[in-house]
């Protein structure tokens, strides 16, 4: 069963939609995986063993079945954080707000939409770079870290936040010269390079 895509509403409230229902379907995944904890098994253990004879020591229905329903959520995943994203278009692409008070279009200038990371670099075939993100990218979101998280130059929130999100989707706002980027990044370990990541990123203040 795929994700319901919101009737049509205010972008706000179309992101506040999708993202109760990404938030909803990564829940049914957590309760899905823990099946196959309790079993002692991943998505790729054998469920046979040596001989080719299926194992007695895993309750091998459930299994199967948690790990068909995984593929289809983490597939709804994938559709509703796409979602999500025309939806912030929807939010921050203008960069004007109208007042109730007057027609006339006022830039948003509040602290939380400025930049406080930099990328670095990209490690080639890292989580980072399947996300799109480049060197010299300029973090403004990322998950629910924005300027105001932080209160020194360090980036240990975000680190923190990475630590608790292996495998899971992460939404990312960046600018890459006069253009604004909307990724998703999910950190994952085993990619072939050291961290989560695969990019170095740097605390940045405006020039």
């Amino acid at each position: 069963m795929g994700f319901i895509l919101p009737s049509p509403e205010s972008p706000m409230e179309q992101a506040r939609a999708l993202i109760a229902q990404k938030d909803g379907i990564e829940s049914q995944i957590e309760s899905h995986l823990s099946i196959l904890k309790v079993n002692n098994v991943t998505m790729s253990t054998p469920l046979v063993d040596p001989e080719g004879f299926p194992r007695a020591d895993i309750d091998i229905y459930a299994v199967r079945n948690a790990r068909v329903r995984i593929i289809e959520l983490r597939n709804d995943l994938d559709a509703v954080m796409k979602a999500i994203s025309k939806a912030l278009e929807g939010i921050y692409d203008p960069a004007l707000v109208v007042t109730q008070s007057t027609t006339e279009a006022t830039p948003i200038q509040d602290v939380a939409s400025l930049p406080f990371a930099r990328v670095d670099g990209v490690a080639p075939g890292s989580p980072a770079a399947e996300a799109g993100l480049q060197r010299g990218d300029l973090i403004v979101k990322f998950g629910h870290l924005n300027k105001q998280s932080f209160s020194s130059s360090s980036l240990q929130p975000l680190a923190d936040l990475v630590a608790e999100s292996e495998n899971r989707h992460i939404a990312i706002r960046a600018l890459r010269g006069e253009q604004t980027k909307l990724l998703t990044l999910t950190p994952r370990n085993g990619w072939g390079g050291r961290g989560m990541l695969g990019c170095f990123i740097v605390p940045y203040s405006p020039p």
